[in-house]
């Protein structure tokens, strides 16, 4: 792994449950109770900016976003699919990968912005009870 701050939490944990590990990326399940198949893509070395890798390298990590974003539609059937590579305070490398709802709290907002309502508790438990099958998804298509 290249040199990275000590304090990194995607050098030093996995940043969520792993779906997926390849030799330079990873795809894990973020447990985000509002989110239900929030997923994460992560370059495994430190890596803080698309453009600090080689173009092959930035064209594999592409297609795996891609391909998470093509399975969590699959499984999750979301209105809407966020992708954001923010990393102002992980500054390594990763793709966030989170299912929209008309009914999620912030939507249209950012999953960031303030609550404009509660989720309902009914649609967050039939989301929650897709995760088996978006696990198994992930693995039989990576």
């Amino acid at each position: 792994m290249a040199e990275h701050p000590i304090d990194c939490e995607l050098c030093s944990g996995d940043g969520g449950e792993v779906l997926h590990r390849a030799e330079k990326f990873r795809v894990v399940l973020v447990d985000d109770a509002a989110y239900p198949g929030f997923c994460r893509v992560i370059w495994n070395n430190h890596v803080k900016e698309m453009t600090d890798l080689p173009i092959a390298d930035r064209s594999a990590l592409m297609a795996a976003v891609c391909k998470v974003e093509s399975i969590v539609r699959a499984v999750m059937q979301p209105e809407k699919i966020n992708l954001a590579s923010l990393g102002n305070m992980t500054p390594h490398l990763h793709w966030h990968v989170i299912p929209r709802y008309l009914d999620d709290a912030q939507f249209p907002s950012p999953v960031w912005a303030a609550a404009e309502r509660q989720t309902p508790p009914s649609s967050l438990a039939q989301r929650q009870a897709l995760l088996g099958a978006l696990r198994s998804a992930m693995v039989a298509q990576f």
